[in-house]
Formats: structure tokens, sequence, C-alpha cells
């Protein structure tokens, strides 16, 4: 590889898809509490897997990546499935999130560095419209125990707490570390330590609750820190 060589290019040149072509489970689970019909924000959305789903569902959907690779497979993958994604190459690092444009941000394995986490999350809040959704996967430090996926850096595995406090002003439908087995293609295999998050924005001012009063029982788990 050379110098100025993307990694993620070479991650995604070959003709199969690294992490597969199914969505993330949780994504799967979780989507239908993004706002129905309404536009959805794809982080690190390497070969559109993801975005491709909620694109199915009829979401209007931005993939955002630093791999112009990945994104032309993201809409190979789209027009296999007869879907449209809109793609935008980019660094997060420069990337400014639209305030109050977005139904659904999503964030499924978008490692960032500490530095730049906080501020990315920031806008996330911002971005989201009254009553918009995050949905977020990430691996956690206990991940590196695991080495079945991810990335191999403590610095880029984000904790519950951390995640927390960057998203103060969302209120928490569900927030977990937890151990799972995750299966997508040939990038995650295996026992895996996450955390996942549904969060939503409120529609009016008021205290951060952890309530989720007004969503399905099945679509709502409200906890800590847990490992299961």
């Amino acid at each position: 590889m050379s110098a100025d060589a993307n990694p993620w290019d070479e991650r995604y040149g070959s003709a199969e898809y690294y992490y597969g072509t199914e969505p993330n489970d949780f994504l799967r689970e979780r989507a239908p509490l993004i706002p129905v019909g309404g536009e959805v924000l794809c982080l690190g959305e390497g070969e559109g897997r993801n975005a491709v789903f909620l694109a199915g569902l009829g979401y209007r959907v931005t993939a955002l990546d630093q791999s112009p690779v990945g994104l032309d497979k993201a809409q190979r993958l789209a027009a296999e499935k007869a879907v449209r994604i809109d793609t935008v190459v980019t660094d997060l690092a420069h990337y400014r999130i639209e305030a109050g444009r977005w139904a659904g941000i999503v964030s499924i394995w978008c490692h960032l560095p500490s530095a730049l986490r906080p501020g990315v999350h920031r806008q996330i809040v911002a971005g989201l419209k009254p009553g918009g959704v995050l949905l977020l996967e990430s691996y956690t430090p206990q991940q590196l125990a695991h080495g079945t996926g991810g990335p191999r850096s403590e610095d880029l595995l984000p904790t519950l707490a951390e995640l927390r406090g960057d998203l103060h002003g969302l209120e928490f439908l569900h927030a977990e570390e937890r151990e799972r087995v995750v299966a997508e293609g040939r990038g995650h295999h295996g026992p895996s330590a996450v955390v996942q998050i549904v969060a939503r924005k409120l529609r009016r001012a008021s205290r951060c609750s952890e309530s989720g009063a007004d969503l399905p029982p099945s679509l709502v788990h409200n906890s800590g820190s847990s490992r299961s």
C-alpha cells in the first residue's frame, strides 16, 4: 500500500462486500423507530448495506464515507435492489451535518478518534429534527479482548458513559453495553462487546428522560450498562 492510499479503498477493492450485503441486526430491529418516510443520514456507510436497507423501507437516504470505492459499491448494491440512495465522499473531520434536517441519523461501526468524536456527536444532536432518532452501535474497549472485528485502538472505542455525555440533549430510549454475536461478511465474526443506543430529539423542551412511553414496548429497552 502506498503512503497516500486510502486503507478503506484497499479493503473495499475486491468484488465481494467485505461486511456482506445484509443490514446490521441492531439497525434492522430498530429502524421502524425512525419517522416514516423521512430523510436519513448514514455515517461511515462503507459499501452501503445499511443505507440500501433503509431506502428499501421508503426512507430518503444520504450515505457518507471517506472511501469512493466503497460508495461506488453502495450505488451498485442500490441499483441491484432497485432503490435510490445519495452518496457523499467526505471525511467527518470536515463534513458539517445540517442542523434540524434529519429524521434519522445512523452510526453503525463508525469509530471516530476521541478528539473528533464529541464534536461529531454534538452535530448529530443538532442535526436531528424534533422527534428524529439516532441509531448507534459501536464496539467498546472490551472488544479488544475478543479480536472478532473493529479497530485495534482503544482510542476509537467509546464507552456508554462517554456517549451519554457526547449526546446530551437527546432522550435515551435504549442505552446498553452488552455482549452479542456479530456475523457480517468477512469483517465481523463472533462474540463481540458492543454499545447500542437509540436516542430521540425531543419535540418540545422538557427534562431529558428515558421513558420511551409513546413507543411500542418491543422496541424500547431502558438500561444503563449491562452484560449479556
